[in-house]
């Protein structure tokens, strides 16, 4: 019972309400999209070519008649599964040689793991709707007026809710095909995550003491 409650009261604390259609709906009735995208290596490109990136990414920015987020995720990669697979290697080989080799390998691995921590970066690019109403002047009294005589069905409701959902949808999907094209303008991949992927990605947020599962990556072309 104490269990429940403390999860109860974690939720309190999470803006998101659910995730559906690869999105995030939030409890406000907005929704959001993530990108994973690629990464650049800046300082290995020439002074002319980070003139050049520079001059795209400014112009892309200017395109966007939105606001947008930039994320970083930096988090350790587990390698437990690799020295398990190592270790079925090490008692299946029969070569001796190769055997002590791959021994000396895991505790290469293990004490190298033990000395730095492995990170790996995923970079996100999040993409926000937010629906604004603003309700005609002279009408909004009259409309709670007449609210109270009018009946709604739950079915109405949840068909009106479901139309506005759509909508919203639209508009978002157009947002993330105009940010994509001008993430491919600087030479970067980009994918929207999947409702699986969104899963993942915030259980490693809120879960990053814990073995963490794989976001998904970028594919390869």
């Amino acid at each position: 019972m104490p269990e429940k409650q403390e999860a109860l009261a974690s939720q309190e604390f999470i803006e998101i309400k659910s995730i559906e259609n690869d999105t995030l709906i939030l409890k406000n009735g907005n929704i959001r999209k993530v990108i994973l995208v690629s990464g650049i290596n800046f300082a290995l490109k020439s002074e002319e070519e980070q003139g050049m990136i520079i001059h795209i990414f400014q112009g892309f920015l200017n395109s966007l008649d939105f606001s947008v987020q930039f994320f970083v995720h930096s988090r350790k990669i587990n390698i437990d599964d690799y020295l398990k697979r190592l270790g079925d290697r090490e008692v299946q080989e029969d070569n001796e040689l190769l055997k002590n080799q791959i021994h000396e390998y895991q505790e290469f691995i293990r004490a190298l793991v033990a000395q730095n921590a492995i990170m790996k970066k995923h970079f996100f690019v999040v993409i926000p709707y937010d629906s604004i109403q603003l309700p005609k002047a002279g009408t909004d009294i009259a409309n709670k007026f007449l609210g109270f005589f009018k009946k709604t069905t739950p079915a109405q409701i949840s068909t009106e809710q479901e139309s506005d959902l759509k909508e919203k949808l639209e508009q978002l999907d157009q947002r993330v095909d105009h940010v994509i094209n001008g993430l491919h303008q600087l030479g970067i991949r980009a994918v929207p995550l999947n409702n699986e992927e969104l899963l993942e990605l915030f259980y490693n947020l809120y879960n990053p003491a814990t073995t963490e599962k794989k976001v998904g990556e970028i594919p390869k072309k």
